[in-house]
This record gives structure tokens, C-alpha cells and sequence, in this order.
């Protein structure tokens, strides 16, 4: 297996070494390197893992990368560059973690559930092909085999039930403003159960690519208008990325458990 994995705000870093600890697996090497890309350079970092006495690869990819590391605003990102770096990785599959605003009265701030499927009313074009007419179907947007192993291992770490709802429609908003109260309405009339700002571009890409790709979304807190203890409660963004790495003891099963 060679796992590439896109962290941003709820993944901003990723420490190797002290999250194997508790996995029984070893850091062989680790790499910080700069992809040269058709769309610019980008900077991965590549470890070589031992899990079960088995070499395994982990790519990782910091969607938000910029000079300073990560801080780079969601509407400025070049999916294309990210995506494309990942393909020349030669990745067998790509783990999407993803902070999101909740819709969904199940799916409350701290809980780590799966995208089922995206919309995106952005009217902004994704893709590689923008010189010849490429139509690429994505009926089925996430891979179904790595969200059903997802969803067993999310349960489990989350001590979950099996009737709790873990499959959720993500909505691409453009950012980086967040929702107003009204359009989190909309969004939920028109079948939305989370908004997010990035991550349907990768999704759509990586089916280009023909690349398994799936969503691990953090629910980092009630979108704009949802919170119970207070309707008109303002978002702050330093607040959802706190919320969103306090919860990745679930995303490191993820991980680990796609590695073993």
C-alpha cells in the first residue's frame, strides 16, 4: 500500500513517529521533498513505514502549503498542482481529511463520519481538461470499497453504533468567508448535510486521475445558524481548526488501519 494523505485544517501536520507508537509500526525514513509539477512545485513529505513487518508508504500533503507551511486561503489553492503531485507519487489510494461545518443534527461537533457524496453549485471549473472535451463520470464520487473499510474502522474507534448514521453530503462552498445563516438553510433544502471549502475540487480531480479517493470530515462545529446553545453565534476559524485536530485519534485508525 501507498497511502497518500491530504491533511488542511483539521490535519495541518503529521507526526509519524509519535502516532506509530501506539500501532506497533516503526518509521523507517522520512522525506521532506518538492514535487515539480506541470501546475508548480509542491511539497510533500514521504515515509517509509514498518507495520506487521511489511514496508508501507505514506505520502502526505498539506492542501493549505504556501512559504510559511500551511495558510494558504481555500479559494487561492491549485488542486491541480496538489493532485498531480500525488499521481506522480505513484499513491494507490488518497485519504481526504477534511474540517467541516454541520448540518446534519447527527452529525455534531467532535464526531469523524465519511463523505457519500458532494455538491457544488460553485459555477468554478475543476479539471485537467481544459483543452479537449473529457466528460468523467462520478455517479459514484468516493470509492466505495475505502469508505465501507473507513466506516468499520470510524465505528469502532468512535465506540459507534451500527445505526448511527456515518455518511454525509458534503457542499462546496467557494470561501473564505463562511455561510450566512440563510444560505446554510438553502444548503440543507437542497440536500446538503456539511459545508466545506475544498475538498469536492480533489475529488473531482482524483477521478480524472482514475485514483481511489475518500473523505474523513471532521465535524469542527455547527455551521452558521445550527448551534443549539446559540443561533447567532459567530464562527471563528482559529476555534474550528483547535476543534478539528483535537479530533484525530479516530483519523490515525483511518490511517494506520488503511497502512496494515
Amino acid at each position: 500500500m501507498r497511502l497518500g494523505v491530504i491533511g488542511g485544517t483539521g490535519l495541518v501536520e503529521i507526526d509519524v513517529a509519535h502516532r506509530l507508537g501506539d500501532a506497533a509500526g516503526t518509521l523507517v525514513r522520512q522525506d521532506d521533498i518538492h514535487v515539480d509539477t506541470a501546475y508548480g512545485s509542491v511539497p510533500i513529505r514521504a515515509c517509509t513505514l514498518l507495520i506487521n513487518g511489511q514496508e508501507r508508504e505514506l505520502i502526505f500533503l498539506q492542501r493549505h502549503h504556501n512559504a510559511s507551511g500551511h495558510g494558504r486561503p481555500p479559494h487561492k489553492i491549485d488542486h491541480k498542482a496538489n493532485m498531480a503531485a500525488l499521481n506522480d507519487a505513484n499513491v494507490d489510494a488518497i485519504l481526504s481529511v477534511c474540517s467541516v461545518g454541520a448540518i446534519a443534527a447527527s452529525f455534531p461537533p467532535g464526531k469523524v463520519a465519511l463523505a457519500h457524496q458532494y455538491i457544488d453549485f460553485t459555477g468554478v471549473s475543476t479539471t485537467f481538461h481544459d483543452e479537449e472535451s473529457v466528460f468523467t463520470s462520478v455517479t459514484v464520487p468516493f470509492d466505495e470499497a475505502l469508505n465501507t473499510k473507513l466506516e468499520n474502522i470510524l465505528r469502532t474507534s468512535q465506540s459507534l453504533s451500527k445505526d448511527e448514521p456515518m455518511r454525509y453530503t458534503y457542499w462546496l462552498t467557494q470561501g473564505p468567508q463562511f455561510e450566512t445563516v440563510a444560505e446554510v438553510n438553502a444548503i440543507e433544502n437542497l440536500g446538503g448535510d456539511m459545508v466545506g471549502m475544498t475538498m469536492a475540487r480533489e475529488a473531482k480531480l482524483a477521478a480524472e486521475l482514475d485514483i481511489p479517493y475518500a473523505a474523513v470530515c471532521i465535524s469542527s462545529n455547527w455551521a452558521a445558524g445550527r448551534d443549539p446553545s446559540d443561533g447567532t453565534k459567530a464562527l471563528d476559524h482559529q476555534a474550528v481548526s483547535s476543534q478539528a485536530n483535537d479530533r484525530l485519534e479516530p483519523v490515525w485508525s483511518c490511517i494506520v488501519e488503511m497502512l496494515r
